[in-house]
């Protein structure tokens, strides 16, 4: 049995998929203004690794996780860059899969842009026009928050007291200040629009995603997910515009992460303090990036340090250097147990730390005596936590590839991180990754 905190009731409740052994995940991903932070990393890294696990059990999934294309603050970084808009969201793209591609966790089963969602995203506005619960004005269309008698139900907020954070001037458009933008009408300094039935525009952010998730996923989906900032208003009102139009819930269980935070602030570009991931990944690795990511539990915020990043990067080489010395043969009971215990863990509301800790368990024994069947244990458990790579052998490396590394970490140390990235291109080009390790850098051969 797997149970999951449900945002919406707050309960733990059991995973009851929409059909039986079929599990559609949605997870918010990026707005694509800028290169991601290591706080945006963690639901992608979340909900990748919650799918691995449910696979694991025998469910069939379907994981969606978006990209996020048009946006105000796309067309407010295009403008202060000088660029167009659709150019700044596609190189953003591309650089959001290139960070997260080097995670080394593969990628979901569909992305999709809200720029290739128009047709449906018009669609489900049309649908809401025509049962009374929005309306067009001056070229942009409201949803009529005051129609949808559940509004408020996520958040635990009353509608009174909401602010949905409209840009100005939208005041005179609105039958209520509680009514939030579904279309908009295309502004003078926006330099990219789409047709629509109440003319060119686009899409509000919140409406996007109702359409991609249903569009992929259908609705009644089993779980909804992203980070607690979106609880309101974007989750808020996803719930109400897909429901008020489908009649239906958009899913059956909300599941939220806590923030990345640096001294109990949360991890923002707009506050300033953000840690960008191919930084992070840069300077500690993919793997100790992945276990600092799964050493708290989701819900809970995740301190930002480097103390943090080197803690974790330490304790995977403690995994490493046990997987040298791990047993085949049939499993121990201590192994058994630490097994059983590990995927009980996964199964609680998808506790990582609490996994993590079994395995540990199952390293220490390990160092202490020859634990048989540990090998095995190793390969199942592992990738639960996307920690699959420390099971790769080690492989000699050539002489210039070590002399290139050698001046990579020099680079490094003289804070030169431009030269430093060209390096790692140069030894990618070579067929060698670099992985950050609490030893220092080492050279492992690409797949």
């Amino acid at each position: 049995m797997i149970r999951i905190r449900d945002s919406l009731s707050g309960e733990l409740r059991t995973l009851e998929p929409r059909e039986p052994g079929q599990v559609g995940i949605y997870a918010c991903g990026p707005t694509t203004y800028s290169r991601i932070h290591i706080g945006n990393a963690r639901p992608y890294v979340v909900f990748i690794l919650l799918e691995r696990f449910l696979e694991h059990e025998g469910y069939d999934v379907d994981l969606v996780i978006n990209v996020t294309d048009i946006n105000d603050k796309i067309y407010d970084a295009a403008r202060d860059a000088g660029v167009p808009s659709e150019q700044l969201a596609a190189e953003m793209t591309r650089a959001y899969v290139e960070d997260t591609d080097r995670l080394g966790l593969g990628r979901p089963d569909h992305e999709p842009l809200a720029t290739e969602t128009i047709p449906e995203i018009v669609s489900l506005i049309e649908a809401l026009i025509s049962s009374g619960h929005a309306y067009e004005s001056g070229g942009d269309v409201y949803f009529r928050v005051r129609s949808f008698d559940g509004y408020g139900k996520l958040s635990n907020r009353d509608p009174a007291e909401m602010d949905q954070g409209d840009e100005a001037g939208t005041e005179g458009l609105k039958e209520d200040r509680l009514d939030f933008a579904l279309w908009k009408a295309r502004k003078p300094d926006e330099d990219s629009s789409w047709d629509s039935p109440w003319g060119p525009g686009r899409p509000g952010w919140h409406i996007e995603c109702s359409a991609m998730a249903e569009k992929l996923l259908g609705v009644d989906f089993a779980i909804h997910g992203g980070g607690s900032d979106l609880v309101f208003p974007h989750h808020e009102n996803e719930i109400a515009q897909t429901e008020a139009a489908r009649g239906r819930p958009l899913a059956r269980l909300w599941m939220h992460n806590g923030m990345v935070q640096t001294s109990e602030e949360k991890m923002a570009k707009s506050v300033g303090n953000i840690f960008q991931l191919s930084e992070a990944l840069d300077r500690y690795g993919a793997e100790a990036v992945v276990a600092y990511l799964v050493s708290g539990h989701y819900r809970q915020p995740l301190e930002f340090s480097d103390e943090a990043l080197t803690e974790a990067a330490a304790r995977v080489e403690r995994i490493r250097n046990y997987v040298r010395e791990a047993n085949d043969g049939e499993p121990d009971a201590f192994v058994v147990e630490q097994r059983d215990e590990f995927l009980d863990a996964l199964a609680d509301d998808f506790n990582t730390p609490r996994a993590m800790a079994a395995l540990f368990e199952l390293v220490a024994e390990g160092n202490r005596r020859p634990l048989p069947g540990s090998r095995a244990a190793l390969e199942e458990l592992l990738p639960l936590v996307g920690l699959e790579s420390l099971l790769e052998v080690e492989e000699e490396t050539d002489p210039e590839a070590e002399a290139l590394l050698a001046e990579r970490e020099a680079a490094r140390r003289a804070r030169e991180f431009a030269r430093a990235d060209e390096i790692r291109d140069q030894l990618a080009d070579r067929g060698w990754e670099v992985r950050d390790t609490a030893d220092g850098a080492r050279l492992v051969r690409r797949s």
